[in-house]
Order: structure tokens, then sequence, then C-alpha cells
């Protein structure tokens, strides 16, 4: 008679089939000093698994990498399309945009605001001529590329849209990220433009038209980096950055959007600080708090609305 298997061995059987059949890395999978590692340790639930604690993928890195992206931007967009460039040349799998002061405020680089600040910092984009320039011989159906830019994000990305179709790729082939949190900019980074509510009412529109146009695309990258940076210990990080993602999920629901269908585009940008315990912590009260709001609280059934990505 064959004996029934605990609930543990049912979950760690079902995460097993999952990691064998995932196409590993052909790299040695040990420490720095030689030391094999384990894909696993302890009981589960196990990576792949609800609430994700352990991770959201059942062989996470062991299978694939994360995208390589160095954060460029100086100068003229002719600048940093050099700079873009080379960094693709020397490995880079995704670019990550750099912009400076005077965009981030919304402000051309005539501005007697811009005075001293022009291209410091990262790159002046003014106009869809200078976003041309920015990615000229680049193909961004084949590259993935984060755009740090919160206030004027809508316009940026118009842009960015506007240069791929130019080039003869859809928005539908675009892939890659725009921050475009802004509540965290009113809570530590400053760099805000209009008052929340209609703030609030442009991004809610944007993660409705990517969602239905740009199904590669995050339309929000969530933020607790600069909550972070701006002083706030670990707990108050997650704390701050989830309720700051609620509120966009809760405003989108409140627009008519579907959950599961926006859920899976948000995506989030966390400090990694060198206290390792915590850090761990921290990334596993995320993942769990998200995904167990996400379907108990905001009714999301597909797995994807509910990964803490």
């Amino acid at each position: 008679m064959t004996e029934e298997k605990s609930p543990n061995e049912k979950l760690k059987a079902a995460w097993s089939e999952q990691y064998n059949s995932a196409n590993l890395r052909d790299v040695p999978f040990e420490t720095m000093s030689g030391v094999p590692v384990d894909p696993v340790y302890g009981d589960g639930p196990y990576p792949g698994q609800y609430p994700y604690t352990r991770g959201i993928y059942p062989s996470m890195y062991r299978s694939r990498l994360w995208t390589m992206r160095m954060f460029a931007g100086f100068g003229t967009a002719e600048d940093t399309n050099l700079r873009f460039k080379e960094l693709l040349r020397n490995g880079g799998t995704g670019l990550s945009t750099a912009f400076d002061m005077p965009t981030l405020m919304g402000r051309d680089s005539d501005s007697e605001w811009a005075l001293g600040e022009v291209g410091r910092a990262g790159v002046a984009i003014d106009t869809l001529a200078d976003m041309e320039d920015l990615f000229a011989g680049i193909d961004l159906a084949k590259v993935s590329t984060s755009m740090t830019i919160n206030g004027p994000a809508a316009t940026l990305l118009a842009m960015y849209v506007a240069v791929a179709e130019k080039d003869g790729v859809s928005a539908s082939q675009l892939a890659g990220t725009i921050q475009n949190d802004i509540l965290k900019e009113y809570q530590a980074q400053k760099e805000y433009i209009y008052p929340p509510r209609p703030s609030m009412r442009i991004i809610t529109d944007m993660v409705k038209y990517t969602t239905a146009e740009m199904p590669k695309w995050h339309p929000v990258s969530i933020s607790g980096y600069h909550i972070r940076e701006a002083g706030s210990t670990a707990a108050q990080e997650l704390a701050f950055t989830l309720a700051n993602g609620f509120a966009y999920v809760e405003a989108a629901i409140a627009a008519g959007q579907n959950v599961d269908e926006f859920g899976r585009r948000l995506s989030f940008f966390f400090n990694s600080h060198s206290d390792f315990f915590e850090e761990i912590g921290k990334f596993r009260a995320a993942r769990r708090i998200w995904a167990r709001w996400m379907k108990e609280r905001y009714g999301a059934s597909a797995e994807r609305a509910m990964l803490c990505r």
C-alpha cells in the first residue's frame, strides 16, 4: 500500500518537478570558497509557490539572470547614445536612462530654472528630436529600456513610442520600465510637477494604455529605493513602498481596470543594504504581503498578478 505523502512532501515534489524541468545555466552553484549550494533548504512553501516568500520562480536566477542595466545619461543625447552603445557592446542586456534635473522637472534646457543643471546628472531631453538622437542606431525591439522619470513620465513614454514607431517597431514590441512612481516623489525625492490627484489620474491612464497596447512594458516601478535613501529604516521602506503600490492598484480598479491584467505589469525597485539577513527578511515579507493582498483583498486570480517582481 502506497504511503500518503505529507503536505510538505507534496509541495516539495511539485517544486522539484518545476525546478528540474527548468533550463538551468551551465555554471557551478557554489560559494566563492567552492562550497556547493543546494537549490533550496528547509520546508515549504518553496520558491515559486504562493505566497512566494522564498522567491517568485521555482529556479530563480539559476535558470535566467536578471537584466543587466547600467544607469547612464549625461550631457547631450548624442553623448549618451555613444555610452549606450558602449554598454551594449560590453555585455549589457538592457538600457537604464538617467535624465538631467530640468528634464525630471519638465523644464526645457533654455529655461532660467535650468541654469547650471543641463546635462549634469543625466541626459537633457527637450524634444522628440532629442529622443531620436538618444536611441539612434539602437534596435528598440531587441533591447529592454528603463527610464527613471516621474512627473513628465507620460511625455517621455510617448516620445519613446514615437521613436520606435518611426523605426518600424510597434508599441507592442517594446520591453522595459518607466519609473512613474509619483507617490514616493511626494514622500522622498520631491521631483513632482502636478498635485497628487491629477498625477494619480495620469498614472492610471498610463497603466490602462500600456496594459492594452504594451504587454511587455512595466508602467510603474514602485520604488522603495528613494525612501530608504531619504533616511527610512528597512521596515519603513517596506511599509511606504507597499502602501504606494496598493494605492496604484486601488486607483486602477476604481477606474474600471482588471487587476489580473494590469497587476502582472507592476514592478518594484527596493534598496539593498549590507545588513544581509534584515534585507532578506524585507524581501521575503514584501513578496508575501503583496501576494496575499493582491489575492485576498483585490481579488487577483492570475499568478503573475500576485508576484512582487
